[in-house]
């Protein structure tokens, strides 16, 4: 498998035979979340192959500046909490689009500190639709979640006016019921102000760049299969989802940018990938690892309700109607973890 940086230039022309992005040319994007997993692949394909002046927020600008030093002046960095940004950040720049990427993605923080998720997504895009509101911007996406649809319990498909059972008494709530007020703010925004947005509601997204201490379970999956250690499941590995792989993502992303109807939420995710937790990690040991590895479920009186998980649930998105505009996730869950655990195995090289 080849390097990071091959893998990432691989992605960009994925990206690039995949999307006409002649609509967004030389356009000027806003992006929040920039530095983030989905953010940072966005500003790069953007920049380097769109010819886009890209305004990315970030927090850390020295972080930012050692992704992209070698775009110069295509970035523009805007240094903010995006629950702070201001129209005075901007610089009297013009802008054509908006992605809205930021958001608090740590479980632990649904819990360990809901009022800062719940403020995360509300002020935050509530200060994205205003800048969106006074650019009369041509078009604004926000990336929701699967979890607005709480947890089903079949296996049936999941379209996008599908219900939730989401408990807004639970306090891990705090991610989707928050995630489903922006939703709803958006679609306010659209009717009352025209703002021209579209909603899409990502699956589980991974791929290169995923920082090696990532907690979630599927990074912790593939630091097992670097290290040569058996995989424990906290849980019985029941769950069911699908996945997606973060170069599809972002062709879902500016499909639904340009061509999306305002006003309409979306599901991404890849549905031949629909599986259980479990049987992701069974994958993972058989077929990722370099040595023999196992998977085990810790027994039931050592285990305690870990901080943070979302509810047993099987969440199968239906994304016929992404599929419509002629969007196809290509890349399979094999090897979409073989391209993030080559990535993977840089960072810790690093470390070491």
């Amino acid at each position: 498998m080849a390097d990071r940086d091959q893998i990432i230039q691989e992605d960009m022309e994925y990206i690039r035979q995949r999307i006409d992005h002649t609509k967004i040319a030389g356009s000027t994007v806003l992006i929040s979340g920039a530095a983030g997993l989905i953010g940072k692949y966005l500003v790069r394909f953007l920049a380097q192959y769109c010819g886009c002046k890209v305004l990315a927020v970030v927090r850390d600008r020295k972080k930012a500046y050692r992704l992209w030093n070698d775009l110069g002046d295509q970035i523009e960095y805007i240094c903010s909490d995006i629950t702070k940004l201001e129209e005075k950040d901007l610089a009297d720049a013009a802008i054509d689009y908006m992605i809205h990427a930021a958001s608090s993605t740590s479980s632990r923080d649904f819990l360990a500190h809901p009022v800062r998720v719940i403020d995360i997504s509300t002020e935050g895009t509530k200060r994205m639709l205003e800048i969106a509101r006074k650019h009369s911007v041509k078009g604004f996406i926000y990336l929701s979640t699967m979890e607005v649809y709480g947890a089903p319990v079949t296996d049936d498909k999941i379209g996008e006016l599908h219900g939730t059972n989401l408990d807004t008494m639970s306090v891990r709530s705090s991610y989707p019921e928050s995630k489903r007020l922006c939703e709803n703010m958006c679609a306010a925004y659209y009717s009352e102000f025209h703002i021209p947005i579209r909603v899409l509601r990502l699956t589980q997204t991974f791929g290169p760049g995923v920082e090696y201490d990532d907690s979630r379970v599927f990074a912790e999956f593939a630091r097992c299969a670097i290290e040569g250690k058996d995989i424990v499941l906290h849980t019985k590995g029941v769950t069911k989802r699908s996945y997606l792989y973060l170069a599809d993502a972002c062709t879902a992303i500016l499909l639904t940018l340009v061509e999306g109807t305002d006003g309409e939420a979306y599901n991404a995710a890849n549905e031949s990938t629909y599986c259980s937790i479990r049987d992701m990690a069974e994958l993972v040991a058989e077929q990722c690892a370099e040595k023999r590895i196992c998977v085990h479920i810790r027994p039931e009186k050592e285990r305690q309700m870990e901080q943070g998980y979302a509810p047993v649930l099987r969440m199968n998105l239906d994304t016929s109607k992404l599929q419509e505009m002629g969007w196809k996730p290509e890349t399979d869950l094999l090897m979409m973890y073989k391209r993030m655990i080559a990535s993977m195995k840089v960072s810790v090289s690093k470390i070491k």
